[in-house]
């Protein structure tokens, strides 16, 4: 329970900080440190995404930070995505989600080395 506690922690202040905290953060410390399989990382990252993201919602709103349109045409098309990503993601083995995982990691990383924010 204390590892759960401890990637809740880490992904709320990452999802905060950076914008993100499910998959980038979440999935891979529920499986490392929790010993999660891929597809379950996935879901209960997603579940808890879902609590992080309201709380993001409200109080990025409240500051007037959010940019109600664009949410708006990013979150309905991702609506979509999400649903077509599970469909696919069933069809597919947690080995090879592990690997698609690390490797979109390291794009992700080496494209902040070379174009920092």
């Amino acid at each position: 329970m204390l590892r759960l506690l401890l990637v809740g922690a880490v992904g709320g202040a990452f999802s905060a900080l950076f914008g993100v905290g499910g998959g980038v953060v979440m999935v891979p410390l529920l499986m490392l440190l929790c010993g999660y399989g891929s597809r379950a990382a996935t879901a209960t990252s997603l579940a808890a995404i879902a609590m992080i993201a309201a709380a993001g919602v409200a109080t990025y709103g409240a500051l007037g930070e959010v940019d109600w349109l664009a949410a708006l045409l990013i979150g309905i098309p991702a609506l979509l995505g999400v649903t077509l990503g599970v469909k696919v993601r069933a069809r597919i083995s947690a080995v090879a989600i592990s690997r698609a995982l690390a490797v979109l990691l390291l794009i992700a990383a080496a494209l902040l080395v070379v174009h920092p924010a």
